[in-house]
């Protein structure tokens, strides 16, 4: 079986309240989060988690908290990468910034859950962050695969269903060099998975996402994801900004 080696590429930035990751908690606290294309190496195919930002904003603030923000050409160069060669692309979900750069991979197969292609289609109105002129083009060329159950994309690589923050998010289960990780499919930071002690003292082992289908359901689903592997890594997490490889 393959041993994969996974790196984060930060292909998007956003400035905003905390609250946007931190379920009733920390509400007013500006936050910079990194917007995260991942790498996947150690097969014979090229493949990316998620494609990021068409066009990533940055600034001072943005580089002083996460280092540099790469367009999506110039962070797979710096993998030896170039968009027609790759291969896979496996979705966590279809919000805006996870997918804007899907038709610049004139040559991948998408893997993504029948329930994410429903909300892009058909989204609730609470929800805006799904535009389905990002999947437009790799859609009429056939380019989708949908799953509708956990999936094994490649051995060592499988797609979990976590409907935590959207109705089709998976998490991504991979086998690496040194252990199990498991990147979530919903979008939070480290806090959500290790809360502070005074969150931990309110009786909660962890905090479910920002923005979320139902507080309930997500609480549970982040807490059952904690234990699914060695290594969990958190979505948007900024310390990834400053690794090459994980773990």
């Amino acid at each position: 079986m393959a041993k994969y080696r996974i790196h984060p590429i930060v292909m998007g930035a956003k400035i905003f309240d905390k609250g946007m990751m931190t379920y009733q908690y920390d509400y007013g606290t500006p936050f910079v989060v990194p917007i995260y294309s991942w790498y996947i190496e150690g097969s014979e195919k090229n493949i990316l988690i998620d494609t990021g930002e068409f066009a990533p904003r940055t600034s001072t603030e943005i580089e002083k908290a996460i280092g540099k923000v790469y367009k999506f050409k110039e962070g797979l160069a710096k993998w030896g990468l170039n968009s027609e060669n790759i291969d896979i692309v496996i979705h966590t979900h279809l919000h805006n910034d996870h997918c804007e750069n899907d038709s610049e991979c004139a040559n991948a197969v998408f893997y993504v859950h029948e329930k994410e292609l429903q909300q892009i289609h058909n989204p609730h109105p609470l929800d805006f962050r799904y535009n389905e002129d990002f999947i437009s083009e790799i859609e009429q060329n056939k380019q989708i695969v949908t799953l509708s159950k956990d999936t094994e994309i490649l051995p060592g690589i499988k797609m979990i269903h976590t409907p935590a923050h959207t109705p089709g998010g998976m998490s991504v289960l991979i086998n690496t060099e040194r252990c199990s990780v498991l990147i979530t499919g919903f979008c939070i930071i480290e806090e959500n998975l290790n809360p502070p002690p005074r969150i931990i003292g309110m009786g909660m082992e962890v905090i479910p996402p920002g923005t979320l289908i139902n507080s309930y359901d997500a609480y549970d689903i982040v807490l059952n994801v904690k234990n699914m592997a060695d290594v969990v890594v958190a979505l948007h997490e900024p310390k990834y900004a400053f690794l090459d490889t994980i773990p």
